[in-house]
């Protein structure tokens, strides 16, 4: 059988398929700055040609024959992670417009079904804001049933929720739904008074729907062709979509628009930006014919967000804001300040910049200003009066305390008049809890904090049984990168053990601490997982990110072999039993490595990888390319960008070295990173490697960017990954 047999066979026999498929080469050039690249495997990105289409179900069957030793082990990784989550569960209800809005699951479904129940009390005190008590498979008096997922989901490839919306009067109910994973959603509105739909839907939708104050109109955005979002529209209920009215058009295509309601709901919210500078406009729901008002121009080169309220009677916004600050800070500022030329205006500061404490954003209630940070690489939530706001009165910000060294807090939502705001805690062996946090008042200064719920975890799950330290790498130049070294605690440092290193590294994002109940089936097998904190990340503020972006981006990977040297020279590991995992830019992060230091690893798994970097930020016209340029740089005008990027993208870094076990993980409809990425790297990783470990491509032909839907297949995709990882470092065996 010839190779282009096997691609165009997907249906061969396991016996057949003791070679990989081997992808046709119909070289393609490209040229930029001088430099030719030629790339064999372009031509996997007709998604509609049919060898295409056979060639990876080929790819499909390769995989389940190469792993297919590993079958029992992700059925007992699937089984452990079922058999500790309690599967009939429901979400701590959130009170809104005098009703308890909370989610079901039930044993056996796949999809959440969303509810609610009628509240009492005008919300005004503490009491009325206690959820009521909702016991899991137990029916609820008057509970309503606004969308059950599993039945929206029967009979489709996927599905998936991209928002949803309840007019102010809790009538109707407006929700979006993608059934191919492309996130592209088709938006539904029901009746919640009589059950049925009205007839208004509309289609290709992206992410994010809410309602006027009058519940008249419904706000939603388009994505454009390289599924950038850019078209905030607004519908009115009951006329014709096609008479819908643009309401903003993005068309800088370097820009992500955005929308929402403000805390108080008298604005909604525009926010166009990238990584660097941003934009917000405003419309006064009270004086809509005024239209859209700009704040700060983006052409001040200012990275913001706004919260606009009434406070005393004046239209104040609370700015958080990096003008002259890296780390970002906090202002308030009269809502007629921004008539003026920017260096005319009065900014008053409410959080000085500091350099040890990275601003996250701020919100307000009606009584106190809300603010999210990261101080110590924790995230955190503190809250401060608004009485004195911004003057030499000001009161001292209040910050719930908790109990652990390293742990994760952040909003969990909040209604403006509520004496309670919403929280989620976690840490790495702490299953999340959920706190109502009654503000601060004169009689209790310190606050409250009421917990409400802790996440079951069932299967005789005992934290104590688990340990998390943070360590510290030293990277080549000196500079030490944080880790977050989690493991059983009666684990011996006997330097046997196996290992797996984990990072991302990109846009300021932060691998926080959270638990996680399929980690643990690693954990159990006698596995020393460390989370990298490379730079590239926002673990260690805005510096921190931008020594790991754009010229800076192999520190990203530097740090990350760090971390593996790190765990390699701890003594809780055998150095020969280390794998390593990440997904997306944290994909790109795994063929990077890959690269530099292949004999550092026994198995790498790269899910969704962005390995194809540089063919990818060359074409604006592909999904979300333009958008790159300020995260890695613009290759396209920029001759050093380019030369440094083509020195680290994986796909054209190949080298003939022997590789470690691969599996690149990926899915069809991908909109993020196209499956054309990972596809053409195992074919050029087969091509050019020396050694003799297997290279595999799992892809998922239904599903997106997060794999296939449901809770069940989504257990069973982390299964197989951690299965692939546990057979490489030899942990498959529960200590």
């Amino acid at each position: 059988m010839t190779s282009s047999d096997t691609a165009a066979t997907p249906s061969a026999p396991v016996a057949a398929l003791s070679s990989p498929p081997v992808a046709k080469k119909v070289p393609v050039e490209r040229t930029h700055h001088g430099d030719t690249f030629v790339d064999n495997y372009e031509w996997l990105r007709e998604k509609e040609n049919p060898e295409v289409v056979a060639h990876l179900n080929a790819e499909q069957a390769y995989t389940d024959a190469v792993t297919a030793g590993q079958e029992q082990l992700r059925v007992d990784i699937f089984n452990e992670i079922k058999n500790r989550t309690q599967e009939t569960d429901l979400s701590v209800p959130s009170r809104k417009d005098g009703w308890w809005y909370y989610s079901r699951m039930v044993e056996g479904q796949s999809y959440g079904i969303q509810c609610r129940v009628q509240a009492s009390g005008d919300g005004s005190a503490v009491e009325d804001w206690t959820p009521p008590v909702v016991a899991p498979g137990v029916p609820v008096p008057g509970e309503q049933i606004l969308l059950d997922g599993n039945a929206e989901a029967e009979g489709k490839p996927f599905f998936s929720l991209g928002g949803a919306a309840v007019t102010r009067d809790g009538n109707l109910y407006a929700y979006a739904v993608d059934n191919a994973g492309d996130e592209l959603f088709t938006v539904h509105i029901k009746d919640l008074r009589t059950g049925e739909l009205l007839e208004d839907t509309i289609d290709n939708v992206f992410y994010g729907l809410t309602f006027s104050p009058d519940g008249g109109t419904l706000f939603y955005m388009l994505a454009d062709d390289s599924w950038r979002p850019f078209q905030v529209k607004s519908h009115i209920l009951g006329t014709p979509v096609a008479e819908d009215k643009v309401l903003y058009q993005e068309d800088d295509v370097a820009m992500w628009t955005g929308f929402g309601l403000s805390a108080d709901r008298r604005h909604l919210v525009i926010s166009i930006g990238c990584s660097e500078f941003s934009e917000t406009r405003l419309l006064n729901f009270d004086a809509p014919e005024s239209g859209l008002q700009v704040l700060i121009p983006r052409s001040e080169h200012i990275l913001y967000d706004a919260e606009p309220f009434l406070w005393d009677g004046l239209e104040k916004v609370l700015l958080t804001h990096d003008r002259d600050a890296v780390n970002s800070m906090i202002s308030l500022v009269d809502a007629a300040e921004f008539t003026k030329p920017v260096a005319e205006q009065n900014w008053a500061t409410v959080v000085g910049h500091d350099d040890a404490v990275r601003i996250n954003g701020a919100s307000v209630t009606a009584t106190h200003m809300v603010v999210s940070l990261r101080k110590d690489t924790i995230e955190r939530i503190q809250v401060t009066a608004l009485e004195g706001l911004g003057t030499k009165e000001q009161a001292a910000a209040v910050e719930p305390a908790f109990d652990e060294e390293l742990y994760t807090t952040q909003m969990g939502g909040s209604e403006f008049e509520s004496p309670v705001i919403r929280l989620v805690y976690t840490s790495d062996f702490t299953p999340p809890r959920v706190y109502d946090y009654a503000l601060p008042t004169t009689a209790a200064p310190d606050g409250d904090l009421l917990l409400r719920k802790e996440t079951p975890v069932l299967g005789g799950y005992n934290p104590a049984d688990y340990v998390a330290t943070r360590e510290w790498a030293t990277a080549d130049d000196g500079t030490k990168v944080p880790l977050s070294v989690l493991r059983r605690a009666d684990l011996v440092r006997d330097g046997s053990n196996s290992g797996v290193v984990y990072g991302y590294g990109s846009y300021e994002v932060s691998m926080d601490p959270g638990f996680g109940v399929p980690r643990l089936s690693l954990l159990d097998r006698g596995v020393v997982f460390v989370i990298a904190h490379v730079r590239g990340g926002g673990e260690m503020g805005r510096h921190w990110y931008e020594d790991g972006k754009k010229l800076n981006k192999k520190n990203t990977f530097g740090d990350f072999v760090a971390a593996t040297d790190w765990l390699a020279q701890s003594g809780w590991v055998d150095p020969a039993k280390i794998g390593a995992m990440g997904g997306s830019a944290g994909g790109l992060l795994m063929g990077a490595v890959a690269n530099l230091a292949p004999e550092k690893y026994a198995a790498i798994v790269a899910q969704v990888p962005f390995v194809d970097a540089l063919t990818t930020i060359l074409d604006p016209e592909l999904p979300l390319s333009a958008l790159e340029w300020e995260e890695w740089g613009n290759p396209i005008t920029d001759p050093e960008v380019y030369k440094y990027m083509k020195e680290y993208t994986p796909y054209e870094n190949v080298r003939a070295v022997a590789y470690p076990k691969i599996a690149a993980v990926t899915s069809f409809n991908d909109t993020r990173v196209l499956y054309v990425e990972p596809a053409k790297w195992v074919q050029e990783l087969r091509a050019t490697a020396t050694g003799s470990e297997p290279v595999v491509l799992k892809i998922e032909m239904d599903g997106g960017h997060g794999g296939a839907s449901g809770r069940y297949e989504g257990w069973k995709t982390r299964a197989w990954d951690y299965a692939f990882l546990a057979d490489a470092i030899g942990a498959t065996t529960l200590r």
